[in-house]
């Protein structure tokens, strides 16, 4: 599997079964819809797979399956300011531009950083502590020029 893309829907089957879960409708059009959305919250799934017509679904049971995946490590959950929870259907090392005016996610890609990174703090030591994982998220705003570009 590509280290800078999500799995496809046949890797996610595959990740799916490695896991011993089904491959059901509901799940594979949440997938298919992470895969369009990128960073989304269940929300915004639900509203994707509803636009599509892949699945019956409801804001509920498109939050338990975005958990399910993320508590498996299929996506990674994200926190944000206005109290609801994302997920990133990438789980590849990478960091994130958190715009807190629209509630929304960007990848910030840098290999090169990330490795050195990981590379530096795997030599570190935190006392009673073992790093599981790094999360990196860079909170921005738009720029009065990028916000006066988007009404133009």
């Amino acid at each position: 599997m590509n280290t800078h893309k999500a799995p496809n829907t046949e890797e996610f089957k595959v990740l799916l079964k490695k896991h011993d879960l089904k491959a059901t409708r509901q799940r594979i059009a949440v997938h298919e819809a992470m895969l369009t959305i990128g960073h989304a919250s269940a929300d915004m799934v639900t509203e994707e797979i509803r636009k599509r017509g892949d699945a019956k679904v409801t804001v509920a049971s498109v939050y338990n399956i975005l958990s399910q995946l993320a508590d498996i490590r299929i996506y990674h959950r994200r926190y944000s300011s206005n109290s609801k929870m994302y997920f990133d259907v990438n789980t590849f090392k990478h960091m994130h531009l958190y715009d807190r005016e629209n509630n929304s996610y960007r990848d910030v890609l840098d290999e090169e950083f990330m490795d050195a990174l990981y590379a530096r703090l795997k030599r570190r030591k935190f006392k009673g502590y073992t790093i599981e994982d790094i999360d990196i998220q860079f909170i921005c705003r738009p720029t009065a020029h990028k916000a006066k570009a988007i009404t133009e």
